[in-house]
């Protein structure tokens, strides 16, 4: 039996973080990163990705890599802040440290965030099994994958989430890193675009500055971000000794988000770009694999796109309820004495849980917009929420009184300064150009 020895806080002992172990056992251990990326992905990164290759080749791989570096440093922040804080708090209870009206503003963003996403999910998820099975429509697949997903989501179904999403992680690795392999990959195209820097020309149904937009938007802007602490907490990692074990847990996430990315990016760079292919939905990607696999290539696709967006799909109805619980908890002390600290014995938890899940199923009725015009939309549009996020991230993570010796370091200081830098421009360009 494992020993664990304890500590003392401000908040009383704790227990300390398990002993070093081997490889496949930490690795059995992972789970709040694999849920948080999983769900973090979605459309956003299977469109942009997708539509990025298909567009520009690997001209704008750079714009891919930097997003999932500002992502990491951005998700890990707020995981050592669940792990480390020295007042026991939430990330929301720290952001209301540094202002009042964050769990506000989040609560509300978040909120409309969890609809929005989802309503590309579910569609995107009922194109899917619609072509797997080859009958019914889109809209009766959406409808069933709502109606499945209540089953899975509600109380304590941490554990049974964590298998499902590690699952469909290798479920996704197996089905698209083999149509990349099979698309023999430019290697020295991929490198140059990686650290070339360069800004090709608009082509294609998205500009560069859309699609760029979009990248930020769904992988450094996301609301998904917040999901990562919650489910760390759900783990029980608590203390400065789970430190490591959270940060590696992160970084084996966003390295298979990396996999999976460049994947897809290699899709749509080898095979869409060559046959002359925009992809204006799911089925633009699935026809091109068609023609070049026949009917086996379509399959893995859509075996590869129903994992990433169902994933979502369950991540955001049990993950988002609880950052909005939060919220509402702060901003209303008395429910919290009332129904403790657990969010889901508040009854509005699953009310809330509902809407997330059933709402967005109004945007599969037949004669909605795209699935893919709408996912490059509200991935973009989430990254007008950044700035604001971004510099409340940065207050916070170094503040001594909350983080001591765990506050951030030069490097991630570095990067979240650039990081408010580039979205404040970004919003203002994007508020320029609506009116």
């Amino acid at each position: 039996m494992e020993q664990k020895a304890k500590y003392e806080t401000p908040l009383g002992p704790q227990k300390m973080g398990p002993q070093k172990k081997g490889f496949l056992s930490t690795l059995r251990e992972f789970g709040p990163g694999i849920i948080a990326v999983l769900s973090m992905m979605g459309a956003g990164d299977l469109v942009t990705s997708s539509v990025s290759g298909s567009n520009y080749g690997y001209n704008l791989m750079w714009l891919l890599a930097a997003s999932l570096i500002i992502r990491f440093v951005i998700v890990n922040v707020m995981g050592r802040y669940q792990v480390c804080n020295l007042k026991g708090q939430s990330i929301l209870e720290g952001y209301n440290d540094v202002s009042k009206y964050f769990p506000w503003f989040l609560g509300i963003a978040i909120l409309i965030s969890g609809h929005l996403l989802n309503a590309y999910m579910i569609n995107g998820a009922g194109q899917a099994l619609a072509w797997i099975f080859n009958f019914g429509s889109p809209f009766l697949w959406s409808v069933i994958v709502v109606l499945v997903s209540l089953f899975v989501i509600g109380r304590d179904v941490y554990n049974t989430i964590e298998k499902i999403m590690k699952i469909f992680l290798g479920l996704l690795t197996i089905a698209l890193l083999g149509l990349a392999v099979y698309a023999l990959p430019d290697v020295g195209g991929i490198i140059k675009g990686t650290i070339g820097f360069s800004v090709p020309d608009n082509t294609g149904a998205f500009g560069v500055f859309a699609v760029a937009l979009s990248l930020i938007g769904a992988v450094a802007g996301s609301m998904a971000n917040f999901l990562y602490p919650y489910y760390v907490r759900e783990k029980g990692w608590n203390g400065p000794f789970y430190k490591k074990l959270q940060r590696n847990d992160l970084l084996f996430g966003i390295s298979a988000a990396i996999v999976i990315n460049l994947a897809i990016w290699i899709v749509g760079a080898e095979i869409l770009r060559p046959n002359g292919i925009e992809v204006n939905s799911l089925e633009d990607i699935s026809r091109a694999l068609s023609n070049q696999l026949g009917y086996l290539g379509g399959i893995v696709f859509y075996l590869g796109a129903f994992g990433i967006l169902y994933s979502s799909v369950i991540g955001f109805a049990n993950g988002f309820p609880k950052v909005i619980i939060d919220c509402l908890h702060i901003v209303k002390k008395e429910r919290r004495e009332k129904f403790g600290e657990k969010f889901e014995d508040d009854p509005l938890f699953k009310w809330v849980s509902l809407f997330i899940l059933v709402s967005p199923i109004i945007w599969s009725v037949p004669g909605m917009p795209g699935f893919v015009a709408m996912a490059v939309f509200v991935t973009g549009l989430q990254a007008v929420t950044v700035p604001l996020v971004a510099i409340g991230l940065l207050i916070l993570a170094n503040k001594s009184s909350h983080l001591g010796k765990h506050k951030a370091n030069v490097v991630e200081n570095i990067v979240l300064v650039l990081t408010t830098v580039l979205t404040i421009w970004v919003t203002i360009q994007v508020v320029v150009g609506w009116f």
